[in-house]
């Protein structure tokens, strides 16, 4: 008896045949809008922001002043590879990853 109340009741979550596919399809938009929002509002600027950062520091020539990440301004006497010598001071070079770098400042 169990097994006949069984077969005759509907699809579970009342969808019943082709309707099953359309409130499948109705969950799927909310996760598609959030995606969009978090692409246009965190990822992209993020993404922009750091090509930015990086024509920057393929721009960067001996005889900048520059600020680093840590509020360090000094004027650059050499770039290596990924490291950059900067003169604080008369006499005074400290050498920073490149990647540290913040801002080349205009004078």
């Amino acid at each position: 008896m169990f097994g006949l109340a069984f077969a005759m009741g509907g699809a579970p979550g009342g969808a019943a045949g082709a309707g099953g596919g359309m409130a499948a399809f109705q969950q799927i938009i909310p996760l598609v809008f959030m995606f969009a929002i978090f692409y246009f509002l965190l990822i992209r600027p993020q993404q922009k922001k750091a090509k930015e950062h990086k024509t920057l520091l393929e721009s960067m020539k001996k005889g900048d002043n520059v600020i680093t990440a840590g509020g360090v301004h000094g004027k650059v006497s050499a770039v290596e590879n990924d490291l950059v010598t900067l003169e604080i001071a008369n006499n005074v070079n400290i050498k920073i990853t490149k990647s540290y770098i913040a801002a080349i400042k205009k004078d």
